[in-house]
């Protein structure tokens, strides 16, 4: 017994759907470590905020550059790692709202995938009569 064209067809999209889904739940992946390497920064930028903070204005603050420790000014190191720190925080908020997205889109998938695999059902049931 053939399947009909009409299932096929179903069933094509179905598989189509289920694509689309896996590239998104790879996505939200990606999304994952990204946030997490991000997360794992801003952590640090945050512990060295707090050292620098506890340093007096005369305390000598040396920055690497290559293979080099420099002479960095107390406020400057200050400021430029408030900066980090606030790059990071934007980064962070960025990724969550493209992961919302992913989430809406993953959601929606999942709906899709649902309705199409309802509708192979009811024409196999309608097979099954005939």
């Amino acid at each position: 017994m053939a399947a009909s064209p009409a299932l096929r067809e179903v069933q094509r999209e179905l598989e189509s759907e289920a694509n689309a889904l896996s590239k998104i739940q790879k996505d939200i992946s990606k999304n994952h470590q990204v946030r997490k390497q991000y997360t794992i920064q801003m952590g640090e930028n945050e512990l060295v905020l707090k050292e620098l903070e506890l340093l007096k204005e005369d305390a000598n603050v040396y920055k690497l550059i290559g293979p080099v420790l420099v002479k960095q000014d107390l406020a400057e190191a200050k400021a430029n790692v408030k900066k980090r720190i606030e790059y990071i925080s934007a980064e962070l908020k960025r990724l969550d709202g493209i992961l919302r997205d992913f989430e809406n889109k993953q959601n929606s998938k999942k709906e899709s995938i649902m309705k199409l695999q309802q509708k192979i059902q009811s024409v196999q049931a309608g097979k099954a009569k005939a």
